[in-house]
C-alpha cells in the first residue's frame, strides 16, 4: 500500500499562502468583462513550433465488452442497463487497432484515453491481483501508440467506478475512496509509468460530483441532498493530491512524467452585455461556482473560492490548514475540458442570471490571470451533433473551427501558454446517459452494424488537413500597396433620397414690407402701400439640401449613389400626376452636386422593404404590382420622364436596385417569382433602349442594372454536392440576369421569347454589384428515415441552404466581414463575362453600433478596399469604383458615416479613414504618402473650397461688417490717444502762466474788433 504522509505544519504559514481576499480574486479576472478582450479578427495564422495536436476517448462510451475477459460491472454499466440493448458502444476493446489506424489518419501528436477501473480490478481493490486481460491490452495499446510515435495521455478515472466500491463505500461520498484511489493509482504508475509521460488523474470531476451525487443525471445515479456533492468533490479533490503526491516522491524521479487533473468549465457573459459591479461580481461566482470551485484549492490559495464558501456555510466541507497545503500545488500543468456538458450544467444550475456562452478564449484567459500563467493542455474539445447526420458534418467543422480559433487567439493575442488540444472525440461511441442519440466522434460508426466499422467524417478531414497545416496558414495575398487609377469612383451610397420641403427658408420671395410692434402687441403687420422687389425661388431655398451635401463633401467622395422617390414624384404612377415641387427638390439636389464638383449617380427604382407597396405607386401596387406585366410599361415612362428632366445634370443611371432579391420579396408559387423576374428584366432592358436611342446622343450618360452580388463558399469543402451548390447558387443569383444582358441566354429558364433575348442583350453599358458579405452554401437536405420532412426556407425555389461561418468576424445585424470574398466575387464575374465592361461596386458597407470610434466599419472599409485593390491589379480585374453605403443613419446607429439627425449628425471615425484612402487614392507605399497627384483631386479641393464659400456668403457677410466696425472703432480710439498725446505735450510750455489783468486785456479786443471793422 503507497502512502504519502502529510507535513504538520503551523496556521501563520498557512495563513500566508491562503489569505488572498475574495476582492484581490475578483479584481484579478474583472477585466474581462469591464475591459473585454483585445478585439481581434485573427482567422488566419500557424501555432508555435511543436504545439501538440491530439485526439481524445474515454473508456465507457467507447471500448464496450462490458463483461468480457473478466471486466468486472461499472456504475455507469449498472445506471445505463435498462435502457442500452446494444452494449457493444464503438467495440473499442476488440478494434483498438482500428482506432490506431484512425489516430494515424488524422496525423495527431497524442492519443487521450482512459483506463477503465473495472477492466483493471472487477472489484476496485488494486491491492488484489489485477485482472491480466486488462492489464495486457493496456500495455498492448500504449506500446502500440509509443511506436507510432503517438504519446499516450492516460486518463485514470473517467467516471466509471467499479460498481463494488458504490456499493461497499457509497462512492465519492466516502472518505475511505481516497485511499482505494491511492492504490489503483499507484499500481497504474508502476505498471503503465515506464511509457506514459502525460497523467490526468481524474476528467472533470465537478460533472461526477453535481450530476452523479447531485441530480442523479449521471451515475451512480444519488439524488442527495444539498451537501452531497460539496462532500464527493472534497473526497475527488484529496484523492487527485494523494495521487499526485504518489506520483511526485515515488515516480517521477526515474519516470520524468507530468500529472494534472482535468477540470471542465463552461463561460458566462453579464445579461444583454451589461458589465456592472454588480454583474461582474455574479459572472465572477458562476465561473467559481464550476471551475474555481476544483482550481482554486489546487492551483490557487489551497481552498475553495471565497464566493462558494460564503454561499454554501455549513454545507461545504473545510480543509485543514494542512490539507491546503497538501492539496495546493498538486497539478504540473492545468487540464482543462470545455465541453457541452458542463456549459449544460452550468446554463441549468450556476449562471446566476447571467449569459453561458460558447467562449473558450475567455475561459483561458482567466484561468492565466486567476492562477498565474500555467501551462495549458486543452484536454476535451468538441461540440455534438445529431446521430442522422452522419459523416457529413458540416455544422461540427465549424464549431471546431471556432474552439481552436478561439485558441490560436489566446496563444496570440493574449499570450495563454497552451501547449497541446484535444479533439474530442476519436470515434462517436454511447454517449453517457444520451447514449446513441447525438455523436461527437471524427469517425462514424454505424451502430446498427455490428462490424462497427470506422468511416471517417468531413470533420476528421478538417482536422487532419488543420494538423497538417499546425493552424490556418493564410490562403490569401497579404496586404499590398498600390494606387486606384484617377478615374476611379470612390462614392457614397444611399436608399431613396426622401423629399425634403422643408425647412424652407425662401429669401426675397414676399414682396410686402413689414414693421412690428408697431402698436404694442408684438404683431408682425404689412405697410399699405409698399411693394418690394422679388426673386424667383432658389435652391438654397432647400436648407435640407444644403445640410445634406454639406456631410457628403465632409466624406472627400466624387460620386454620390442615391435613388429617386417614384412615389413621391408620380403619385399615381403615371406623367399626368407629377408633381412639380417635388421635381424642383430633385432639380435642386442634381445642380447642387455639380456645382460642388461631385458626380451623381441616380437610381431609377430603389425597392423599399419597409413599405408594403415596396417602392411603387399606389395604383401601381394594387394593380399586382411587379406580376402585372403593366408595370414595365409605367416604369419605362417614368424612366423617359426623368431622363428628360434630370438628364442633362446625370452621368450615370441606375434603373432598378437589386431585382435579384426583389422577386424574393413576393410570395406566392415559384412561377410568380419567375414572372416578377421577367417583368424586372424587360423593364430595365425598355428604359435601356429608350435612353440609348433618345438621350445618349445628347447627354452621354451610362445606364445599369445594380445587382446583389454576396459571394458563397461550398459550407462543406470536402463535399462536391457543396461545390455544385455553390456554383449552381452563383448562376441562380448573378447569372440568370447578367447571361439575358450580356448573351441573351436565358441560363435560369424565366421563360423569354426570342424577341425579348434580343432586347435583353446588351442592355448594359458597366456591371454594378451590391456587395456586402460572404455566406456559406449547401444543397437542402434530402428526406430520410431520421428526418423525413426537412425544413426548407420559405420563398426559395433554388434548393439551398444557406449558414454563415462561426469563426467570421460579425456585426451587431450578424453580417460576416469576409474581406477576400469580393476579390472572388469579382474573378468569377470577370472569368464568366471577360473584361470588356468596367465592373462598379455600387454599395458595400457593414453596420456599426459605435456612436463615433467604429471600428468594426473601419475595419470594413480598410479590408474590402484592400480587396478590391488586389483585384484590380493582381487579377486584373477592371474595377471602376467602389461606394459605402451609406451616408447617413435614419434612426439607430446602423451603416451610416454620419449618425441621424436625431443624433446631431455626428461624424463617425470611419469618415476620416475613407477620406484618408481617397487623398492617397488607395493604399501607397510608407515612401510615397504624399496626396496623390491626380488633376481630380485638385479639381475637387478648389471647388471644396468654392462650395465652403459659397454655403458661408451671410457668415461672411456679417464677418466683413464686423471688420469693417472694429477697424473704424481702432481708428477712432487711436485718433483719440494721439490728440490727448499732443495736449500733453504743449501742457509744459503754460506751466506757468502770467495773468493778465483785465484792462490790459479788453483794450486790446477792442483794438482788434477796431481793425477787423475798418477791413470790413
Amino acid at each position: 500500500m503507497f502512502r504519502v504522509s502529510s507535513v504538520s505544519l503551523t496556521l501563520i504559514p498557512v495563513l500566508i499562502l491562503w489569505s488572498t481576499t475574495e476582492c484581490v480574486l475578483l479584481g484579478k479576472a474583472s477585466k474581462l468583462w469591464l475591459q473585454p478582450l483585445n478585439e481581434t479578427h485573427l482567422q488566419t495564422g500557424t501555432f508555435p513550433s511543436g504545439f501538440l495536436w491530439g485526439v481524445g476517448t474515454s473508456a465507457f462510451p467507447t471500448e464496450g465488452s462490458w463483461d468480457a475477459d473478466g471486466k468486472g460491472e461499472s456504475v455507469w454499466d449498472r445506471f445505463t442497463h435498462h435502457s442500452r440493448t446494444d452494449r457493444s458502444a464503438s467495440d473499442s476493446y476488440v478494434q483498438w487497432e482500428e482506432d490506431l489506424r484512425s489516430i494515424q489518419y488524422l496525423g495527431v501528436k497524442f492519443y487521450t484515453f482512459s483506463l477503465s477501473w473495472p477492466r483493471l480490478f472487477p472489484d476496485g481493490d488494486a491491492t488484489a491481483k489485477p485482472n491480466p486481460a486488462g492489464v495486457e491490452h493496456y500495455r498492448r495499446l500504449i506500446g502500440k501508440l509509443k511506436e507510432l510515435q503517438v504519446e499516450p495521455v492516460v486518463t485514470l478515472f473517467h467516471w466509471d467506478l467499479p460498481q463494488v466500491l458504490q456499493e461497499r463505500f457509497g462512492g465519492w461520498l466516502n472518505r475511505s475512496m481516497v485511499d482505494v484511489f491511492a492504490d489503483y493509482a499507484a499500481f497504474c504508475f508502476q505498471t503503465f509509468g515506464g511509457e506514459v509521460r502525460y497523467w490526468l488523474t481524474m476528467h472533470n470531476p465537478f460533472l461526477l460530483a453535481v450530476q452523479g451525487y447531485g441530480t442523479g443525471a449521471h451515475a451512480p445515479g444519488v439524488i442527495g441532498d444539498r451537501a452531497d456533492p460539496f462532500i464527493a468533490a472534497h473526497n475527488l479533490i484529496r484523492a487527485h493530491a494523494e495521487a499526485w503526491h504518489i506520483y511526485d516522491s515515488l515516480f517521477r524521479p526515474h519516470q520524468g512524467g507530468r500529472v494534472s487533473i482535468t477540470l471542465g468549465s463552461h463561460w458566462v457573459e453579464p445579461l444583454h452585455g451589461q458589465a456592472s459591479p454588480a454583474t461582474v461580481e455574479l459572472c465572477q461566482k458562476s465561473m467559481e461556482a464550476v471551475i474555481g470551485w476544483f482550481a482554486e484549492p489546487i492551483y490557487g490559495s489551497g481552498d475553495y473560492p471565497e464566493s462558494l464558501k460564503a454561499s454554501n456555510r455549513g454545507v461545504i466541507p473545510e480543509f485543514t490548514p494542512d490539507e491546503r497545503l497538501y492539496v495546493r500545488g498538486t497539478a504540473d500543468f492545468f487540464s482543462l475540458a470545455f465541453g457541452p456538458e458542463t456549459l449544460r450544467v452550468g446554463r441549468g444550475l450556476a449562471r446566476f442570471g447571467q449569459t453561458v456562452t460558447l467562449d473558450l478564449r475567455s475561459v483561458l484567459v482567466w484561468v492565466r490571470q486567476m492562477y498565474g500563467d500555467p501551462q495549458v493542455l486543452v484536454a476535451e474539445s468538441g461540440w455534438f451533433s445529431d446521430a442522422s447526420v452522419g459523416v457529413e458534418d458540416t455544422v461540427a467543422i465549424y464549431l471546431m473551427k471556432r474552439f481552436i480559433i478561439q485558441v490560436m487567439q489566446a496563444v496570440s493575442v493574449d499570450g495563454v501558454s497552451v501547449f497541446g488540444y484535444t479533439a474530442w472525440s476519436l470515434v462517436d461511441g454511447f454517449e453517457w446517459n444520451h447514449g446513441y442519440s447525438i455523436r461527437r466522434g471524427l469517425f462514424y460508426i454505424d451502430f446498427s452494424r455490428p462490424e462497427r466499422h470506422r468511416l471517417p467524417k468531413t470533420s476528421a478531414r478538417f482536422y487532419k488537413r488543420l494538423v497538417q497545416d499546425n493552424g490556418f496558414p493564410a490562403d490569401n495575398t497579404q496586404h499590398i500597396e498600390g494606387r486606384f487609377p484617377c478615374d476611379f469612383q470612390f462614392g457614397v451610397s444611399e436608399s431613396v433620397l426622401q423629399v425634403h420641403l422643408h425647412p424652407f427658408s425662401p429669401q426675397f420671395t414676399d414682396p410686402h414690407l413689414y414693421r412690428w410692434n408697431y402698436s404694442g402687441d408684438g404683431a408682425l403687420k404689412t405697410v399699405t402701400g409698399v411693394t418690394l422687389h422679388t426673386r424667383a425661388a432658389q435652391c438654397t431655398d432647400f436648407l435640407y439640401i444644403q445640410r445634406h451635401l454639406f456631410l457628403l463633401g465632409v466624406t472627400g467622395s466624387s460620386h454620390y449613389r442615391f435613388a429617386l422617390d417614384w412615389t413621391q414624384l408620380m403619385p399615381s404612377g403615371d406623367p399626368s400626376s407629377v408633381d412639380a415641387e417635388k421635381v424642383r427638390f430633385y432639380r435642386c439636389v442634381l445642380s447642387e452636386l455639380v456645382r460642388r464638383g461631385i458626380q451623381p449617380v441616380v437610381t431609377l427604382y430603389h425597392p423599399s422593404y419597409r413599405s408594403a407597396s415596396l417602392g411603387l405607386p399606389e395604383p401601381l401596387r394594387a394593380n399586382g404590382g411587379w406580376r402585372n406585366d403593366s408595370v414595365v410599361e409605367a416604369f419605362v415612362e417614368f424612366a423617359t420622364f426623368c431622363f428628360q428632366e434630370f438628364g442633362g445634370l446625370v452621368p450615370t443611371w441606375i434603373t432598378i436596385n437589386e431585382p435579384n432579391r426583389l422577386k424574393d420579396a413576393y410570395g406566392g408559387t415559384a412561377e410568380d417569382r419567375r414572372t416578377v423576374a421577367r417583368h424586372l428584366l424587360l423593364a430595365h432592358a425598355r428604359a435601356w433602349r429608350v435612353y440609348d436611342t433618345r438621350f445618349r446622343l445628347q447627354q452621354g450618360a451610362s445606364v445599369s442594372i445594380a445587382l446583389h452580388a454576396d459571394w458563397v463558399e461550398p459550407a462543406n469543402p470536402f463535399l462536391e454536392s457543396h461545390e455544385a451548390a455553390q456554383q449552381h447558387f452563383l448562376l441562380l443569383e448573378l447569372g440568370r440576369f447578367l447571361d439575358l444582358l450580356f448573351e441573351g441566354r436565358d441560363s435560369a429558364l424565366i421563360g423569354f421569347t426570342e424577341e425579348e433575348r434580343e432586347e435583353l442583350k446588351g442592355a448594359l453599358d458597366f456591371i454594378a454589384l451590391n456587395h456586402f458579405t460572404t455566406r456559406l452554401v449547401s444543397p437542402l437536405q434530402q428526406p430520410s428515415p431520421q428526418n423525413p420532412n426537412p425544413a426548407k426556407p420559405p420563398n426559395q425555389d433554388h434548393g439551398f441552404s444557406m449558414m454563415t461561418d462561426v469563426t467570421w468576424p460579425s456585426s451587431h445585424l450578424r453580417q460576416a466581414l469576409v474581406p477576400w470574398g469580393l476579390r472572388r466575387m469579382l474573378g468569377w464575374v470577370k472569368n464568366r463575362y471577360g473584361n470588356e465592361l468596367p465592373i462598379v461596386i455600387t454599395a458595400s458597407g457593414v453596420d456599426d453600433q459605435a456612436p463615433h470610434n467604429d471600428q468594426l466599419r473601419q475595419h470594413y472599409i480598410r479590408d474590402y478596399l484592400q480587396e478590391a485593390l488586389k483585384a484590380r491589379e493582381l487579377d486584373g480585374v477592371n474595377l471602376k469604383g467602389f461606394y459605402i453605403w451609406k451616408l447617413q443613419d435614419h434612426h439607430d446607429l446602423e451603416f451610416g458615416l454620419f449618425s441621424s439627425a436625431a443624433h446631431h449628425s455626428r461624424p463617425k471615425a470611419s469618415i476620416s479613414l475613407y477620406r484618408d484612402i481617397i487623398t492617397h487614392r488607395g493604399f501607397p507605399s510608407a515612401a510615397d504618402l504624399q496626396p496623390s497627384p491626380c488633376q481630380v483631386a485638385d479639381n475637387r479641393m478648389s471647388c471644396e473650397f468654392c462650395t465652403q464659400m459659397a454655403e458661408n456668403k451671410p457668415l461672411l457677410f456679417f464677418s466683413a461688417c464686423v471688420s469693417v466696425s472694429v477697424s473704424m472703432l481702432s481708428a477712432l480710439i487711436i485718433i483719440s490717444v494721439l490728440r490727448k498725446r499732443r495736449r500733453r505735450r504743449r501742457t509744459p510750455i503754460n506751466v506757468r502762466p502770467q495773468r493778465l489783468a483785465v484792462q490790459q486785456r479788453f483794450p486790446m479786443m477792442r483794438v482788434a474788433n477796431r481793425t477787423r471793422h475798418l477791413h470790413c
